[in-house]
């Protein structure tokens, strides 16, 4: 079964041949799924649970003040363009980008935060090769969101390594690429 099989219509059909090409994706619009452009195929995913969104939105609503103070945009989720025919939904995008649009390119963002869940897989090995220079990954205890870790990484070469890191009773800090200073149990909030 191919990621296009479990996708829902839209407009009546996706009887598509693929490779499928930026236009004819973007031209999808809004869905409850992610889907995703990845070298001319479709991948899709589930819409996040209700933890994952909260997470998420609290995370945005930490890191929105700091980024704004230094002229960045945050974004959750948003159309990451890593190259040509690859634009992938991380949770959040921490960008240099100008109010409109709908893409944003990987030269423009500064920091890619995902969220681990069942259904999805960090696609950090993409963000480094596309030369994203930082990388939060949010890895919640999925059975029951009591506790969680996060883990700012920065790009070394073509591979993260980890700046810092934190856990619940700590708290993730640093000077860049902006200041950020988050408590993984403020994230659990909800």
């Amino acid at each position: 079964m191919s990621a296009c099989d479990t996708l829902v219509m839209i407009d009546g059909t996706l009887d598509h041949p693929e490779p499928w090409t930026e236009a004819e994706y973007l031209a999808l619009d809004e869905t409850t799924n992610r889907i995703e452009l990845i070298d001319g195929g479709l991948w899709v995913s589930p819409g996040p649970s209700r933890p994952h969104q909260d997470i998420t939105r609290i995370l945005q609503n930490q890191i929105w003040p700091a980024a704004h103070a230094v002229g960045l945009r945050t974004h959750a989720p948003s159309n990451l363009r890593l190259k040509t025919g690859r634009i992938v939904i991380p949770d959040l995008v921490v960008a240099k980008v100008g109010r409109l649009g709908s893409v944003t390119d990987a030269g423009e963002a500064v920091l890619v935060c995902e969220i681990t869940s069942p259904s999805n897989v960090p696609r950090m090995h993409l963000y480094a090769a596309a030369g994203v220079e930082w990388y939060l990954l949010v890895e919640p205890d999925m059975t029951e969101y009591e506790s969680l870790t996060l883990r700012l990484l920065r790009l070394h070469g073509q591979h993260y390594v980890e700046h810092a890191v934190a856990g619940n009773g700590e708290v993730l800090r640093s000077d860049l690429p902006f200041t950020i200073e988050i408590s993984p149990v403020t994230l659990l909030d909800f």
